[in-house]
């Protein structure tokens, strides 16, 4: 009996191959439009007697005066993947973009910030030399875009299905502008507030890892930028469920633990 006990023992498993989707929290907007958080896929052996903690990156703050900061957002991490916070847009007057996952979009004549090589793209720069058009903030999928005069469109986000049904995340927000915000990058990113009509930035989407909408600007008027998404941690692996943590569904054969807040990946 002991002997057939020390064979299957000898036989079980020590690890199991998961699939990942890390996705960092997005950048705030000010009057250019926020940077996506990260974004990482791929493969990776976790230990079936490793306890693993997950920490889910939370938006950035979006500026709430013309002259005032809005805040990158924060890394998400699982095992040893980490993705790193959009970079928050440019404030009108007192702060360049931020270099981030993807790039925050520039203003007031400033270029965008750099993306993070492997997690997400730049950020555009604003048109003209006053605040009022700003840039769009770079995605996981695609650059900011600044079209002509008009504030910038935030660059497109990147789809997985690795829950079973395809999501687009980390989208980039969209610039502010004084007669027409940016649109937003979709994968959950804010569009640019709109000066003209008293419109502030679109949020972006929580678990998404979008940016935040700029701000718009026009005459004396000013309308606040918006904040960034929260990111999302998701590991999947073959067969049946060795971990717990997170909420936990199937799809296609496989178990998946979706992480909308930080926790950990604990073995059974």
């Amino acid at each position: 009996m002991f002997a057939a006990l020390n064979s299957f023992l000898t036989r079980a498993p020590s690890n199991v191959t998961a699939t990942y989707l890390v996705v960092a929290g997005g950048g705030g907007g000010a009057s250019g439009g926020g940077g996506a958080g990260g974004l990482l896929t791929g493969t990776t052996t976790l230990s079936l007697v490793t306890t693993y903690p997950v920490t889910v990156g939370l938006g950035g703050s979006g500026a709430s005066s013309l002259t005032g900061a809005p805040t990158s957002g924060s890394n998400s991490v699982v095992s040893t993947v980490t993705a790193i916070g959009g970079g928050a847009g440019g404030s009108a007057i007192t702060a360049n973009p931020i270099i981030g996952g993807s790039g925050g979009g520039g203003s007031n004549s400033g270029a965008g910030a750099a993306g993070t090589s492997g997690q997400g793209n730049s950020g555009s720069g604003s048109y003209g030399t006053l605040w009022t058009t700003g840039g769009g903030g770079g995605g996981a999928g695609a650059a900011g875009n600044q079209s002509g005069s008009n504030a910038g469109n935030g660059g497109a986000g990147s789809a997985s299905s690795i829950t079973g049904a395809s999501v687009t995340y980390a989208g980039g927000g969209g610039g502010g502008g004084d007669s027409r915000g940016g649109a937003d990058g979709n994968g959950g990113a804010g569009g640019g507030g709109n000066g003209s009509y008293g419109g502030g930035g679109g949020a972006g989407t929580a678990n998404l890892g979008g940016g935040g909408g700029g701000g718009g600007y026009q005459g004396a008027v000013w309308t606040n930028g918006a904040n960034g998404g929260s990111g999302v941690v998701i590991v999947s692996y073959a067969g049946a469920q060795v971990f717990s943590g997170g909420t936990v569904t199937t799809s296609g054969g496989n178990t998946i633990h979706k992480f909308n807040s930080s926790g950990s990946l604990v073995p059974l």
